[in-house]
């Protein structure tokens, strides 16, 4: 109805507006910064104390996100472009444990930054990876984990011009593809490598979310089709979606993101392409779980056949972790088990 839609943008604004609040102080700023907050579940007050201020450590107990405007540089931005573009048009040879992902709707005849849609664990990559251990943002990240970081799944995602409606990532949970907990002290950094925003496919979260529990996903029932492994939430109401903020980010600007937050991102209906890099982090004292007979294991089962297909080697639910301590790389503090 009218006065319904007229009332979810009314709450869409009043969400803007505490995100303009809650993120416009930065580390460069000189806000005073937070004082030992008990009550707070998910920032680590050891760590986060003299990084967060209060009010944004409080904005992201309470929405489950932070976005860092300008954390990385341009150069740094350009250099993650530029090494993009050489591996996506053949003119280097893709890492150890990469893999270079396409979209479903590519067409055969096109190549290069218009058929490439994702460079996925490049934790070889000598230029891409140092983005997970930058100073300026594992400094937030040990917010999130404590001060023992592994970094442990690496993307470097592409939206080109012209793919469609099958360039959306329905919305989903992180925390459906990591067999590691605890679950707070998991934590992703997004960096937006050029302006995102609506038109070209931007972030949507549904703020607070993240105080849920993992919600069972699936295949979307896109007609047009969908990407290998992009599971979706299923069963969500018309009042949670009703609920979804987009994320407008200029170039650098940093969202930090709990496993659990609800979120996914739309098309590209632009000319231009829309890329981001980013990393998950947990802490190094992490716990690997069996996903055997959870919510998880049909996902695990489809990343074994794509296991398969690349090694010849079977990866069952019951070894799924195995996979995620042989790609995981410490980047702060120490590392309590042996690879």
């Amino acid at each position: 109805t009218t006065r319904r839609r007229a009332q979810s943008a009314c709450m869409a604004a009043m969400l803007r507006l505490q995100t303009i609040v809650g993120h416009v102080a930065c580390a460069a700023s000189s806000a005073e910064h937070s004082t030992a907050q008990p009550n707070l579940r998910y920032t680590q007050d050891e760590t986060a104390r003299d990084i967060l201020t209060a009010e944004q450590r409080s904005f992201y107990e309470e929405h489950g996100y932070l976005v860092i405007p300008r954390l990385v540089c341009p150069e740094l931005l350009e250099a993650y472009r530029r090494r993009f573009v050489d591996i996506a048009n053949g003119d280097l040879p893709k890492p150890p444990f990469m893999t270079v992902m396409r979209d479903v709707a590519t067409k055969s005849d096109q190549s290069g930054e218009h058929a490439v849609t994702k460079l996925q664990d490049f934790i070889e990559d000598d230029v891409l990876f140092p983005y997970c251990a930058l100073p300026e943002v594992v400094k937030y990240v040990k917010c999130f984990t404590g001060p023992n970081v592994l970094a442990c799944h690496t993307m470097l995602i592409n939206k080109p011009p012209g793919v469609g409606a099958t360039g959306r990532h329905p919305l989903h949970q992180d925390l459906l593809y990591f067999p590691f907990r605890p679950t707070d002290t998991i934590v992703c950094a997004w960096t937006a490598m050029e302006r995102v925003h609506r038109d070209n496919g931007c972030l949507v979260v549904i703020p607070g979310s993240h105080k849920g529990q993992l919600l069972p996903h699936g295949y979307p029932d896109w007609k047009e089709g969908v990407n290998k492994v992009y599971f979706g939430v299923r069963g969500l109401s018309d009042a949670e979606y009703e609920r979804r903020v987009h994320l407008v980010m200029e170039p650098g600007d940093t969202v930090f993101f709990h496993p659990l937050l609800v979120h996914g991102s739309g098309e590209n209906r632009t000319a231009g392409f829309r890329k981001a890099i980013s990393c998950h982090y947990t802490s190094a004292d992490c716990q690997f779980i069996d996903v055997a007979g959870t919510l998880q294991e049909e996902l695990a089962k489809e990343i074994d056949e794509m296991f398969f297909r690349r090694t010849g080697c079977r990866l069952p639910p019951q070894e799924y972790h195995m996979l995620w301590k042989f790609k995981s790389r410490l980047v702060a503090g120490v590392k309590p088990w042996d690879d």
